[in-house]
């Protein structure tokens, strides 16, 4: 049986990497593919919850009544994660949401948790 032959590793210098760092010899990250993506946004008016019965039983012209008061803040989500409170306005004819209150960066910190 033929004996393999062994080779270490070869790792650069956590010190090396550090040294090059400081040197500004290091590439910029370049995180520009991120802008691309594209994620849901969704703007929440408010919600309840029913027993599949009254679902059923609804019609048009039926009221749904939700978890909100009228004139409370709308609920700004992207890929179902609160980010933002605002309220609605009409523009060209068209629905949209002015910003009122931008989540704080810890608070959508912990909401991934």
């Amino acid at each position: 049986m033929a004996e393999q032959q062994v080779k270490e590793p070869e790792f650069q210098n956590i010190k090396e990497e550090k040294k090059e760092e400081e040197n500004g010899n290091e590439q910029k990250r370049d995180i520009e593919f991120l802008l691309d993506i594209p994620v849901e946004i969704t703007v929440q008016l408010g919600s309840t919850r029913m027993m599949i019965k009254e679902l059923l039983q609804l019609g048009q012209g039926s009221v749904i009544e939700l978890d909100k008061l009228a004139g409370e803040p709308m609920e700004v989500l992207v890929n179902n994660k609160l980010i933002a409170r605002g309220e609605v306005v009409v523009v060209n004819e068209k629905f949209g949401i002015r910003l009122t209150d931008i989540v704080s960066p810890s608070e959508r910190l912990s909401q991934l948790k």
